[in-house]
């Protein structure tokens, strides 16, 4: 059986669809929204206009992606959060992702028959608590504008799904390769809404409604998460999905939840600071790699697409993955803690909520991301004539790390200078593709990232939080914001975070041109990059990378397999969306990237 990647990029007669950029930048003063959905995007513009703020548009975008784009996110996904408080001028940050259930041990499963490093791809053990829900109500009830309630920010979608929508060309390509998920899990009549007559995926510019997630979304905005999501008729049918298919949530697993106030890392880079959220999140391989990356003082004079520059970026990213392949868990596992209690109660238009929680700091974080630990990496382990990684702790062997993935992301500017970073996610694809009945969503497959070595801190245990993919950014400067930006894309997300900041901060090319830029990416065809193998990944560059470059790379010693990736196979190299601001002027720059079907739009 082909792997996942393997799957959704299989040549076919559509794999050659031009990609051709023929965009610019859109430009405005008082707000900028970008997303990968144009119908998302103007969900944002319309609550942004008629008085939300950052925060509230952002929400709003992410749950019309969970509509559009379910074959990417949705309510049975994990998302996370950064905003930048134009009153404050702090970063503040929020991580809705879920934990294992209290009966997933190592244990449970190898009594299941689970053998080997990873659990199965699709499995029902791989179902970790959906965290997107009370994010969405903890953005817009910490950082909203107080103008609107979460009942008015999930208006759009809700009309989006009622209404129907047409679907987009790579959507629709990605969602005709992932139906495979749904139809395999034998959801019978819950499927349907997510699939078009016949049981298939949709074709571009076809027709789609979701009434069972419309539905869903109307109790959501009424009664808030607590009681729509986490308890009640829908979290019923998520624990009946999951344990009539072998897995073992529970209503009490699901009860539980909170969102986590983080403390975001940051990383100053040519003069700018990076902000991503913390471990388990992998933006913390951004940041090690920018480090490594900037000690190249003559990386600016590096012509772009050459390949003296692509090495230097490779193994940057190499030494970043190596790094946080070793050591990014679970922080409360790291620390050694108990999962953190409920604290800092919210009031929000559905009721009261009964808490957030406070995320401990991974205890490493500080020796990680210091610039004198860089310096010394890459003088340890960095050779700019040939390829030379190691890992620092090869006896720690492979951690799990997955080469495919599928996410969403929104970024939002308001008029006030407030910024929201959102991403959300069912991890590949439509996750597992189990439907809970009724529901109009998908769980995500987000535990299939746990390692099974017992040796590794990223190892599974109940209630722990996996490794994770998913990275919203922010960047800002001299305490000002600066820009907002993510790309998606599994592991595809810190390269091409780095590929396109250091486009904007080395190059000076304005954000869709950095975006358009043709990137690489690295990886394993396993989808298990380890900490001890990640010297040996492939390297896949893209159309417009030249040949000349690509054989000079080959004779650096990179195992360059994949020259030139064309057409859909493009998305192997992330889809990004960035805001820039102009410090002097105030005026927003915003770019969506050409390898999705998104739109960044501004007033």
């Amino acid at each position: 059986m082909p792997s996942y990647t393997q799957f959704v990029a299989s040549t076919t007669d559509d794999s050659k669809l031009s990609y051709d950029s023929r965009r610019s930048c859109t430009y405005g003063t008082q707000g900028m929204v970008s997303a990968s959905q144009p119908a998302a995007a103007q969900a944002a513009l319309r609550v942004l206009q008629s008085g939300g703020n950052a925060a509230d548009a952002a929400v709003a975008a992410a749950v019309a992606l969970a509509v559009t784009e379910p074959c990417h996110t949705g309510l049975g996904g994990d998302a996370f959060a950064l905003f930048f408080d134009a009153k404050s001028k702090k970063v503040l940050g929020l991580a809705g992702n879920g934990a294992a259930p209290a009966g997933l041990s190592l244990e449970a499963v190898r009594a299941k028959g689970v053998q080997g490093g990873e659990l199965p791809m699709f499995s029902a053990l791989t179902v970790t608590v959906p965290g997107a829900a009370r994010l969405w109500e903890d953005a817009v009830g910490r950082w909203g504008s107080g103008n609107k309630s979460l009942g008015d920010v999930l208006q759009p979608a809700i009309e989006l799904a009622e209404g129907g929508f047409a679907v987009g060309p790579t959507t629709a390509w990605t969602w005709s390769r992932t139906a495979f998920q749904i139809i395999d899990q034998k959801c019978g009549d819950s499927a349907a809404p997510l699939l078009a007559s016949g049981g298939r995926g949709p074709r571009a510019g076809e027709l789609l409604k979701n009434e069972p997630l419309a539905a869903v979304l109307r109790e959501l905005a009424d009664s808030g998460p607590a009681k729509a999501i986490y308890s009640g008729r829908v979290a019923e049918a998520i624990v009946e999905a999951v344990q009539s298919r072998g897995g073992v949530m529970t209503l009490a697993d699901l009860a539980a939840h909170r969102t986590l106030v983080v403390e975001p890392i940051s990383t100053e880079y040519r003069g700018a600071t990076v902000w991503e959220v913390p471990p388990p999140c992998q933006g913390l391989v951004a940041l090690l790699a920018l480090n490594i990356l900037e000690a190249d003082a003559a990386l600016a004079s590096k012509p772009p697409g050459s390949a003296d520059r692509l090495h230097s970026l490779i193994e940057s990213v190499r030494l970043g993955f190596a790094d946080a392949l070793a050591y990014n868990c679970d922080p409360a596992a790291a620390a050694g803690v108990e999962p953190p209690a409920p604290v800092a109660p919210l009031t929000s238009a559905a009721g009261a909520d009964d808490g957030v929680a406070a995320a401990p700091r991974h205890p490493l974080l500080g020796s990680l991301l210091s610039k004198e630990r860089a310096s010394a990496r890459r003088a340890a382990a960095f050779d700019g004539s040939k390829a030379c990684v190691a890992s620092e702790d090869a006896a720690l062997g492979p951690a799990r790390e997955a080469a495919g993935g599928d996410t969403v992301y929104v970024c939002v500017v308001d008029r006030e200078g407030n910024g929201c970073s959102l991403i959300n996610s069912n991890y590949m694809g439509f996750g597992t593709g189990i439907v809970p009945k009724g529901c109009g969503f998908t769980l995500q497959n987000r535990g299939h990232n746990f390692s099974l070595n017992p040796a590794h801190p990223n190892c599974l245990a109940p209630g722990k939080r996996p490794y994770h993919t998913i990275m919203p950014a922010m960047v800002t400067r001299n305490g000002e914001l600066q820009g907002v930006i993510g790309v998606v894309g599994g592991t595809a997300q810190p390269q091409g975070q780095v590929q396109v900041l250091s486009n904007i901060l080395d190059l000076g090319m304005n954000p869709q041109a950095a975006l358009d830029a043709p990137r690489f990416c690295v990886d394993r065809a396993d989808s298990t990059v380890g900490a001890a193998s990640v010297a040996e990944s492939h390297v896949f560059l893209e159309e417009g990378v030249t040949q000349e470059a690509a054989e000079k790379l080959r004779a650096m010693g990179h195992d360059v397999v994949g020259w030139p990736v064309e057409g859909q196979g493009r998305t192997v190299f992330g889809r990004g969306q960035v805001i820039w601001r102009d410090l002097e002027t105030g005026v927003l720059s915003g770019a969506s990237d050409p390898r999705n079907d998104g739109c960044a739009i501004g007033y």
